[in-house]
């Protein structure tokens, strides 16, 4: 994996910073090179401060690699494949790398620019620049929909734990929480890095204690009685922590292998959000040294907060044993490892950590949702609109940050109104669908750029990318493929094709001829 050297990541680095401090009218003359954010290869345009540090960066990209659905999720995984669920995460997570190094690579050229949707704008097209600059704006705002409720739920399934009925109060409890993370976005970039390390600290801290737990048991041969898990509605059986939970009965699909297949979206989605690292470029010191060591380090993570994870359940709780409750519901592998080493408070302190999850991918979403509404502010020809590509004194984009948070605030009162909640659970699941396509986009642009004039040989480049290129996108299209396999994600995939066909075909016409700045 090419990396360029120190002496010259130095001299890169300082003339970003140089760039966009004093501004160059070479550069200027450039900025009709087509892309969704209208700016060109070493824009000067970047008024937001680099505020996030090496730090800040490796841990907000731990934080993108680290769900609630790892927390919550891995016993429906569990209960798909088995073991095997191993094998689909290292899969899974060696594709997300791949789109990660495209992205970085991309990023890496042009360290300015506030988004890596920005790629598809000058490399495919004002029609597609449009569609994905759009598309993944809605996306961010359906998925920070989804995480503020969750925060709720789980606040309130915290206490529950203590004895306390909060339910009345969620709808107050999600509007507090967003108005907190909204504030500290407006504060200064470097406000937000810091939270998004205390987060990613946290769920790290979760993990690695869980690691550490299964070894201390399967050292010491521990046996556990039959107890009653929260979250599971009947007894858990007695065991013992040992290898033979994950090998007796080991086989690749255990259930069949269209449920092997579904695995594969189940992991995928698990990983959504892993490109967040991607927007805070245009807003780190030193991007191109930082870069490229936060991109690289990502198949460790996998390794260690996934697998590493995985392997620790599996070692103390019998993959077989994970079962759905009556209403298809899975306990939480954390709470149930956490419960039969004698933690009595396992739940609450599951719990506390997936609010910590849920709470930071609200953070990251509201910090891109604004990001990217900024974007296309700034290039917009609606006067309305134009008034949100301005930053505040504190170099944050303030106006699009306020505006994606009210778009936010939308979900106590959607989920208040049992007609629009159902739709919204379609329109949602659309958008986990139409993620996919902002992916191919992004592969396919990258491919562009590499044949362009633009391409940097001694960048961060991606290796082999004519067949690593090719092979990420052919897996994102099986990813949809998989869509269609299960009743509860068949009307998401065909939603998604719609949105694609109806709301792509309207952007290509619209902008068709058109220079790719002019896209609102």
């Amino acid at each position: 994996m090419t990396q360029m050297d120190e002496s010259r990541n130095a001299a890169a680095n300082a003339d970003i910073n140089a760039k966009a401090a004093n501004g160059s009218s070479a550069n200027a003359a450039n900025d009709t090179s087509g892309n969704v954010g209208g700016g060109s290869v070493g824009e000067t345009t970047n008024q937001l401060e680099r505020g996030l540090s090496n730090r800040h960066v490796q841990f907000i990209a731990i934080g993108g690699t680290i769900g609630t659905g790892l927390f919550l999720g891995s016993g429906k995984s569990i209960a798909f494949t088995g073991p095997s669920i191993i094998l689909v995460y290292i899969l899974v997570g060696l594709m997300m790398f791949l789109l990660m190094r495209a992205i970085g690579e991309l990023m890496y050229h042009d360290p300015d620019q506030h988004t890596f949707i920005n790629f598809i704008g000058r490399y495919l097209g004002s029609g597609w620049g449009h569609f994905a600059g759009w598309t993944y704006w809605i996306v961010l705002i359906l998925m920070g929909l989804s995480e503020i409720t969750a925060v709720g739920t789980y606040f309130v399934t915290f206490f529950d734990t203590f004895g306390f009925d909060l339910r009345a109060w969620q709808p107050l409890i999600e509007v507090c929480f967003l108005a907190l993370l909204a504030i500290i976005n407006l504060i200064a970039v470097k406000a937000f890095g810091e939270t998004e390390f205390w987060f990613s600290m946290i769920k790290i801290t979760l993990i690695v204690g869980l690691i550490v737990t299964a070894v201390v048991m399967v050292i010491v041969n521990f046996h556990y009685p039959a107890v009653q898990v929260h979250g599971v509605d009947h007894i858990s059986p007695a065991g013992h922590a040992g290898l033979d939970n994950i090998f007796n009965g080991l086989t690749l699909a255990p259930n069949g292998w269209v449920a092997f297949l579904m695995a594969f979206q189940m992991v995928f989605f698990s990983y959504e959000m892993i490109e967040f690292v991607g927007v805070t470029v245009s807003e780190t010191k030193n991007p191109r040294k930082v870069l490229p060591k936060a991109i690289n380090e990502i198949i460790m993570r996998i390794l260690i907060f996934y697998v590493g994870a995985l392997i620790a359940i599996m070692l103390i709780v019998p993959w077989q044993s994970f079962k759905p409750n009556k209403d298809g519901s899975f306990a939480s592998p954390f709470i149930m490892v956490f419960q039969y080493a004698g933690l009595k408070w396992a739940s609450a302190l599951v719990f506390f950590v997936v609010i910590t999850a849920a709470s930071s991918a609200l953070n990251s979403l509201l910090y891109s949702a604004g990001r990217h509404l900024f974007q296309l502010a700034e290039v917009s020809t609606s006067p309305t609109l134009k008034k949100l590509g301005v930053v505040s004194k504190n170099r944050v984009p303030a106006r699009a940050i306020v505006v994606s948070a009210c778009f936010i605030l939308l979900s106590p009162v959607i989920n208040a109104i049992p007609q629009i909640s159902s739709a919204f659970v379609l329109f949602a699941s659309a958008s986990s669908a139409a993620i996919i396509f902002i992916y191919i986009l992004t592969m396919v642009a990258h491919q562009c750029y590499r044949r362009s004039a633009d391409f940097e040989a001694d960048g961060f480049v991606m290796p082999a990318y004519k067949l690593t290129n090719t092979l990420t996108i052919f897996f994102f299209v099986f990813i949809y493929a998989t869509l269609f396999l299960a009743p509860d994600t068949r009307g998401s995939a065909i939603a998604g094709l719609v949105w694609l066909v109806l709301f792509g075909g309207y952007s290509l016409i619209r902008y068709r001829g058109k220079k790719a700045e002019l896209l609102v």
